[in-house]
Order: structure tokens, then sequence, then C-alpha cells
């Protein structure tokens, strides 16, 4: 599959393979076009420079390493003289996915899911709130967005199949929040249970995110969390 990640010039060709289970994606790049990558993802390349930054300056990175999950520093890949090419994988077995950001809107996106992005995006910590507390997940979201008037492109990945859900007004849609991928800026949520007190307890279930509003969310079929409390019990301990 073939996609084109600017498409006032289309130069940054995509290609995507082996989708669900051990997605993998490339880019090719013109000379001097940039993708900012999460430290790890590259699987190879070719005729591209390297460099490595801080993620947003000192600071906004300090703060993504310590409550977002993602890395202090971000490489920077750009296409050499004549162009090159780079793949990308994320670290867990999975799909991936993008997400074309707009001037003035934002995309959030569960800690560890963010993968690569064009060069225009900007990406910092959102926190929760007191609900974050509550959801069993980060207290913080990563937050994608622009600041130079032009659309961007994020890559996320998700630990399984990617399910995209599109929400109505007057519409409320319930996901666990194991599940919760990403979700566009212009939907609202809040931390629930399923059931009572009793089901929570032993119905398996966790706490959900309600989402209501007009936008779209990601959700990965399989849990990293449940995964780990499925091998936990295995692990040998001193």
């Amino acid at each position: 599959m073939y996609l084109y990640a600017n498409q006032s010039d289309r130069c940054m060709e995509e290609q995507v393979e082996f989708q669900p289970a051990y997605a993998m994606l490339t880019l090719s790049l013109a000379a001097g076009e940039a993708v900012r990558v999460e430290p790890g993802a590259m699987v190879a390349q070719e005729n591209v420079t390297m460099e490595t930054k801080s993620s947003g300056g000192f600071f906004k990175g300090l703060k993504k390493m310590a409550f977002g999950g993602e890395s202090f520093f971000l490489n920077t890949f750009t296409g050499g003289a004549g162009g090159g090419w780079i793949s990308l994988a994320p670290s867990a077995p999975g799909d991936l996915a993008w997400f074309d950001v707009q001037p003035g809107r934002q995309l959030f996106i569960q800690s560890g899911s963010f993968m690569a992005s064009t060069s225009n995006v900007q990406t910092d910590t959102q926190f929760q709130g007191l609900k974050g507390a509550f959801s069993g997940e980060s207290l913080f979201f990563i937050r994608a967005f622009t600041e130079d008037g032009l659309p961007g492109r994020v890559y996320y990945n998700a630990f399984g199949a990617i399910k995209q859900i599109t929400v109505q007004p007057g519409q409320t849609v319930t996901v666990d929040t194991g599940h919760v991928v990403a979700f566009e800026d212009s939907l609202q949520y809040q931390i629930g249970k399923v059931g009572g007190m009793k089901s929570f307890m032993f119905g398996g279930e966790g706490l959900v995110m309600n989402f209501s509003g007009q936008g779209t969310i990601w959700i990965q079929t399989r849990n990293v969390s449940a995964l780990a409390g499925m091998i936990i019990p295995f692990i040998p301990t001193n």
C-alpha cells in the first residue's frame, strides 16, 4: 500500500507491509526531507542522515520522558542527495497507522504508542487530571499538533490490530482503558467502570473511558497490561 505524507508535493512515499501482526513502515524521503522517529524504531535505511535532539527542547523532553512514557530524545532522519528511504517498526507485535493533524487540531496518543511524525509536528504531554489517576493507564497522554499553519502526519503503533471507531453527537462509546491507542481532541471522555462494584471486582473487566462528542477513536485488539498479568506468575522469583 502506497500513500503520500505530503499531498502538496507528493514527496514522502509510504509503504506498509506485514499488517496487522508485524507491521513495518517504509518512507521514501526526497533530498532534504525529514521525519522524526522514536529511538529504536528504525529497522533499515539507505542514504539518510540521522541527528539526535531532545524532544521539543530540554524541559519538554524531560517532561515527556518522566510522564508520557516516551523517550527524552527523538532521531531526525533526513534524505541525502538523490533521496533515500527508512523502514520503521514498533517494538511490540502489532499494527501501525497514521493521522493527519490539521492546523489548530490535536491528536492524543496513549503512552508508548507514538512512533514517528513529519518534521513539522510538535509533541508534548497532556495531563489527564485526577480522572487519570483512576484510569489504570498513564496520567499523561502524548499531545501531537502543528504550529506552522500546515498539516502534519503522526505515525502511531498498537499492540495487536487497530480498529477505527467514529463517535457521533449524542452517542457514547465505551472503551477499556488498556485498549485505547489514540483519539481526536474533539472528543470528551469520562473514566468509569462496567457494571456495579461486584462486576468491577470479580467480572474480569477494569476501568473504561466513555467517549462523547464527535470524532474518531483508534483502539487496539490486545492489552499489554493483560499480557503482563498472564506472564508474571510464571516468572521465577528468588
